[in-house]
């Protein structure tokens, strides 16, 4: 993770994920082409996986959109880990 966002171009992941990231990266920084569709597909990634990330994608960019909008409190390192933790133990329920 700290590799990816330190460089995605040298970071240790696979060319279908790093290509899925320079997608997503401009689905929400910029406008996508049928062109950008057809590189991602030529990389290995499947309409099944890009339909998917897609879905994430759009999910992440309203939910920081709102909480841009609306001045969210975000907690700290602290929060972030004791719920992670309990999410480890408990699962989602």
């Amino acid at each position: 993770m700290e590799a990816v966002l330190a460089d995605l171009d040298t970071a240790p992941i696979s060319e279908p994920v790093r290509a899925m990231l320079r997608f997503l990266r401009k689905v929400t920084q910029s406008t996508v082409t049928a062109e950008d569709a057809r590189v991602l597909k030529a990389s290995g990634v499947s309409h099944a996986q890009i339909d998917d990330a897609l879905a994430v994608c759009w999910a992440f960019n309203v939910i920081n959109r709102i909480a841009d909008a609306f001045a969210f409190d975000v907690p700290g390192p602290e929060a972030f880990a004791a719920s992670a933790k309990m999410l480890l133990s408990r699962g989602y329920k």
